[in-house]
């Protein structure tokens, strides 16, 4: 091969990684925006297994519809929808999509590295807390939307440091088998290909309360509610703020449990005939097994 033949496919290869580079960003840029445009002309009719059931109205996937006596100001950042309590000083509900190609990005050598971030308070919310009330609490900054699934993008991991997605966690829990969870999500997503993922406290009377002012709400429990469209499947975990005596998986529950607990409703945008079924199902074994590292 001749130096005019080698020039030339270089520069043919220079320019096809420039085309890839601007896709990626394109790709990037679009993937947080298509949760809150799922929307069907018509309504599925059926449920089967599989099948990629969307939003049928205005309402997205990442909408919660809260009970009104809650206190709630819904903030839409860029990866994560924060639903947030002024009075507990802790979200209601954090709500965000998860795709395999941000789980790859996530896990490349190129992804954000968490060490690089702090936690802030985000001014622009009532009642958010700063990073120094749980300082001496006992209690970590547990992540609600965890950092992990945010790497892929520098906003994202920064918006997810904000003490709006942030509640109290006992160590032993948050590092325990919440953490479990939160790994085996984050494989599913490979396999599953999108994910939407819901994760918040479940308040009860008289909760402990911490910060300088006695006035940050400790939950006693905490859920994690996750929806694949893709495979038309659904499952949620209940954990206690200490450290759980089994493994992970026997935490597994309905989405019909979390929202009797919460008075939540999830995935009100599927039509209803969709949504009766899959938050009905406890079905852990159909999701692909995940052996964390202990």
């Amino acid at each position: 091969m001749n130096k005019k033949t080698k020039k030339i496919l270089y520069l043919v290869g220079a320019v096809i990684l420039i085309l890839l580079g601007y896709k990626g960003v394109d790709l990037k840029n679009s993937f947080y925006k298509s949760a809150y445009n799922d929307e069907l002309p018509t309504p599925q009719t059926s449920v089967d297994e599989g099948k990629h059931y969307q939003s049928t109205g205005k309402e997205s996937l990442l909408d919660v519809r809260l009970p009104e006596r809650l206190d709630n100001q819904t903030v839409r950042y860029k990866a994560i929808t924060v639903y947030f309590n002024k009075y507990y000083r802790v979200p209601n509900c954090v709500a965000y999509e998860l795709t395999n190609t941000m789980t790859s990005m996530a896990d490349s050598r190129d992804a954000e590295n968490r060490a690089n971030y702090k936690f802030e308070r985000d001014h622009d919310v009532k009642g958010c807390p700063d990073w120094w009330d749980y300082k001496e609490s006992g209690y970590t900054r547990g992540h609600m939307a965890p950092a992990m699934d945010m790497r892929w993008d520098k906003t994202a991991m920064s918006q997810c440091f904000l003490m709006t997605n942030i509640c109290p966690q006992l160590d032993e829990m948050n590092d325990g088998e919440w953490r479990h969870v939160e790994e085996a999500v984050h494989k599913w997503s490979r396999t599953a290909g999108r994910l939407i993922v819901f994760t918040g406290p479940i308040f009860s009377n008289n909760m402990k309360r911490i910060g300088k002012h006695q006035d940050i709400a400790v939950p006693e429990r905490f859920f994690k509610v996750i929806y694949s469209p893709g495979q038309n499947r659904a499952i949620a975990f209940v954990m206690e703020n200490k450290k759980m005596a089994n493994s992970w998986t026997n935490y597994a529950t309905t989405i019909d449990k979390v929202e009797a607990l919460t008075g939540y409703d999830f995935l009100a945008s599927l039509e209803d005939k969709v949504e009766n079924v899959i938050e009905s199902k406890e079905n852990i074994k159909d999701w692909p097994k995940y052996y964390p590292n202990r």
